[in-house]
């Protein structure tokens, strides 16, 4: 059985980051307009720049 890998929320993402100029969370990956609209459009649709932003994964995964 192959092993798949779980992607996540861009809640949870590393390039989900809060922009002060708008007053709102956004993506800072640079895609083009096509991968944007793809992304917004399609549910199903996973984000390949998806990074999980949780610093603490690895410490958990040292103990």
């Amino acid at each position: 059985m192959a092993k798949t890998t779980q992607r996540g929320s861009c809640e949870t993402c590393t390039y989900y980051t809060y922009d002060e100029e708008y007053e709102s969370y956004m993506c800072d990956v640079n895609m083009d307009e096509d991968e944007y609209m793809r992304l917004i459009s399609d549910q199903h649709y996973q984000c390949p720049y998806y990074r999980n932003g949780d610093d603490y994964r690895i410490v958990r995964h040292q103990m």
